[in-house]
């Protein structure tokens, strides 16, 4: 008697394909958890740069003309930065401009006020991979990315059969996700 062709089982295929996709997955799904976040309350605070103001007292007064104070007060605070600008904002405020910030000087006291920004290590990266500020190359890994999620998305359905699968109860919260933007864009007036 001949034996039956082996049938192909094919949802461990599908278990198998998910669960390697989703491990390859997961670097690039915080990258842009991380930033999507970040970006999304942008309005709330800067993701990328860090704002920050120090306090230097230099004991007495300053003395020389605008130029030679500023230069006098960069080197003091070892800035190396090139100075954009330097004018008086006041009797008692002498401002100097610089890449990445800025000070105020009270010539009469030697009070100096640092401002500035520095960048938010981690942050930014990820926000500038998320927002595609790398162009071609990071296009072609956005793209790899969004169709591997397309296809996670797509065997994750086929992973269980019967009512825990898309049949049954899983096809709820599949109904349920897609109900959810829709919702949205009728409840908010759309674009």
């Amino acid at each position: 008697m001949a034996e039956s062709p082996r049938r192909l089982a094919w949802r461990p295929l599908v278990r198998a394909f998910h669960r390697d996709a989703g491990y390859l997955a997961v670097g690039l799904t915080l990258v842009y958890a991380v930033s999507g976040l970040a970006v999304n309350h942008i309005a709330d605070w800067d993701p990328n740069f860090q704002s920050f103001r120090k306090v230097h007292a230099f004991g007495g007064p300053l003395t020389g003309d605008d130029r030679v104070i500023a230069a006098s007060v960069m080197e003091r605070l070892q800035l190396r930065a090139p100075t954009r600008e330097v004018y008086r904002a006041g009797p008692s405020q002498l401002d100097i401009l610089f890449e990445g910030g800025a000070l105020h000087v009270n010539p009469q006291t030697g009070r100096v006020v640092q401002e500035g920004r520095k960048p938010r290590a981690v942050l930014r990266v990820v926000n500038w991979l998320h927002l595609n500020r790398g162009k071609k190359a990071w296009t072609v890994v956005a793209d790899l990315y969004a169709v591997g999620l397309l296809l996670l998305a797509l065997s994750g359905l086929f992973m269980l059969p019967g009512r825990r699968g898309v049949a049954g109860r899983g096809g709820l919260f599949v109904a349920a996700g897609i109900v959810i933007p829709i919702l949205y864009v009728v409840l908010s007036g759309g674009p």
